[in-house]
């Protein structure tokens, strides 16, 4: 196993559509998978309510994991560690969302009506404000 190189492990981030975000719950690590988009030095996704904001909310600390694997002896992972931010401006939310519907066409119909309305009470459009990457491969 070896360390990724900072730019290496950011491709990753940028290439992956998937990651696992987690975050503290009530005193407990909680894992979620989210899709979401990196750029800026920022993982941007969206949300509904629920225990997963709340959490983010109480504690803006989290991370998000992204892998790659290939089979067993192959792979590599990313964790990219920063502070949760609500995107509160409906210029900078419709942006946002619609880089996810662009990125993501076959989201649900809730989804696509969410990137459509970014002014949507219901909706909540997150960063996750990058400050350290961390890579691995194996392989």
């Amino acid at each position: 196993m070896k360390a990724l190189k900072q730019d290496e492990s950011r491709a990753l981030l940028s290439a992956c559509k998937l990651g696992r975000l987690g975050c503290i719950d009530n005193g407990e690590p909680y894992v979620v998978p989210i899709s979401y988009v990196f750029e800026d030095e920022s993982v941007y996704s969206h949300s509904l309510p629920g225990r997963k904001i709340e959490a983010l909310r109480a504690h803006p600390r989290a991370c998000l994991q992204v892998d790659e694997i290939e089979h067993d002896f192959n792979w590599r992972s990313v964790i990219a560690y920063g502070n949760f931010e609500e995107l509160r401006t409906p210029s900078e939310r419709r942006s946002i969302l619609s880089k996810l519907l662009a990125r993501f066409p076959l989201l649900t119909p809730v989804e696509s009506v969410m990137a459509q309305d970014a002014g949507a009470p219901d909706s909540i459009v997150f960063r996750i404000r990058i400050d350290r990457i961390t890579g691995v491969e194996e392989g």
